[in-house]
């Protein structure tokens, strides 16, 4: 039977997915998902409807619909006004364990590649940010690093990585880098351009490490060691596949071994 044009525009909007709605439940565990592997962190607020929708493929009304099941589990609650919106306030009750593993599992070997893929396209900007950094690049580069230095854990050291990461690609003056990369962290995280930040049990060594590590990298981009830089963006971006791996793990889900 042909749709009408309306049946064709429900159909794109998801207004007629109820709650048992394939797309209602796929859009649902996209998003407990990236709030347990700490796309979203507690205190976050989660983008606008429209612009999930965007990122996830789906229509706003489906989007909706997944927010309103996200709030009755107690991941996120809704603030009115004109700082309202939606806010992660939960990131990995029991109940999210089982959806955690089903999603992961499913995609855990294109999570793989894309991860190898953004770390050597890292190394890649770190390479150039080395070479075509300006005194005043370095000096907005060093500074993000004494934020994140001081941040406390959890959001506040996720927005500061943010901010360090996006003052090292603008190093870079490659805008072609910029848009590659940006793409393929879209499709690894849809809170992109934060990085995943992983449940909160060894969150904080996570964080340390992370710190040791933008200090070694910084420091080859300031002395122009383009070598140095690419090899350590790309052993520190390797981080986000061993976060996504604990996580897993933690649902007593094995991730299938490398091809």
């Amino acid at each position: 039977m042909r749709q009408t044009d309306a049946e064709r525009a429900r159909t794109r909007t998801g207004a007629s997915a109820g709650p048992d709605s394939p797309r209602v439940a796929a859009v649902l565990e996209r998003l407990v998902t990236a709030i347990a592997t700490g796309q979203y962190l507690p205190g976050s607020r989660l983008p606008p409807e429209r612009d999930l929708a965007a990122a996830l493929g789906a229509g706003r009304m489906t989007v909706r619909a997944a927010l309103a099941h996200l709030a009755r589990r107690g991941l996120i609650e809704t603030r009115r006004g004109r700082t309202g919106g939606s806010f992660v306030v939960q990131q990995w009750p029991e109940s999210s364990t089982a959806i955690v593993g089903r999603t992961l599992s499913a995609t855990y070997a294109q999570l793989r590649d894309l991860c190898e893929a953004i770390a050597r396209l890292h190394g890649a900007v770190c390479r150039a940010a080395a070479e075509a950094r300006s005194p005043a690049d370095l000096a907005r580069i060093e500074d993000a690093l004494d934020v994140y230095a001081g941040a406390e854990s959890g959001l506040a050291s996720q927005q500061a990585d943010s901010a360090l990461h996006l003052a090292i690609i603008d190093a870079a003056h490659n805008d072609t880098l910029r848009r590659v990369l940006a793409d393929l962290e879209g499709q690894l995280s849809i809170g992109a351009p934060a990085h995943l930040w992983g449940a909160p049990e060894g969150m904080r060594a996570m964080e340390v490490r992370a710190l040791r590590e933008h200090r070694e990298l910084v420091a080859a981009i300031a002395g122009r060691r383009a070598d140095d830089a690419e090899r350590i963006a790309r052993a520190h971006v390797a981080i986000d596949l061993e976060l996504l791996t604990a996580a897993l793990a933690r649902t007593g889900v094995l991730p299938a071994p490398a091809r």
